[in-house]
């Protein structure tokens, strides 16, 4: 067994080695000359980065020839600048219009599914306001024949849109005229002609008095 002064000795010998590394702590910290340590500081937020410049080209495309300008710039005006030669009758687009047309406007372009292109309305009034049911056509509203013409060429047939010739065309706008009681079946259709003729609707429309986009050079 084990003396009570032995276990006394133990005892301290357990607080001293305890004791111990604190006690080299607090001697160290009070070592003269030691340098205290400067107490942290928050980092500064990086700097913004300056957005890079504006590249002058991004390296797609090319540059439009002269002509691909001349293949967009095909708009025709309502006095007829900017049609094109060639020419057409009625009896020219009647086939044409059943390959290419018939088949989304209908027969004889009233039955749809999609918009209906001929029909006048009683007197050529204009009850649009009246009556919205009233389906717009070339003949009971559109005001200029040139239109037609221009719409046909860049838009149709939706499938192959700026596909036709001139020529056919011409004959389209002229069968569709016709079928709208516009001009006779043997009229034929051609930059002098198409503006001349005269619209029902025409006198519904007014230019508009703050002018034209200023063209871009």
């Amino acid at each position: 067994m084990k003396t009570a002064a032995s276990l006394t000795a133990v005892r301290l010998l357990t607080i001293v080695v305890t004791l111990a590394p604190c006690a080299s702590v607090v001697a160290l910290a009070q070592t003269p000359g030691a340098k205290p340590k400067a107490p942290a500081t928050a980092k500064a937020p990086p700097a913004a980065k300056t957005p890079a410049p504006t590249p002058t080209t991004f390296g797609i495309g090319r540059a439009a020839t002269a002509d691909d300008i001349a293949k967009m710039d095909i708009d025709v005006h309502p006095d007829g600048k900017g049609l094109p030669p060639g020419s057409a009758t009625s009896a020219d687009g009647a086939p044409i219009y059943a390959t290419k047309c018939s088949s989304c406007h209908g027969k004889t372009g009233k039955e749809g599914p999609n918009d209906r292109l001929v029909g006048r309305v009683d007197g050529d009034g204009f009850p649009f306001a009246r009556d919205a049911k009233i389906p717009h056509t070339i003949g009971n509203y559109w005001p200029y024949a040139t239109t037609v013409f221009d719409y046909i060429r860049r838009a149709m047939p939706p499938t192959e849109p700026g596909s036709l010739k001139d020529n056919d065309v011409y004959a389209l706008t002229a069968y569709l005229l016709f079928l709208n009681d516009l001009i006779p079946a043997d009229a034929v259709i051609d930059a002098a002609t198409l503006a001349k003729v005269k619209m029902p609707s025409r006198d519904r429309f007014v230019p508009d008095p703050r002018g034209g986009p200023k063209p871009i050079k």
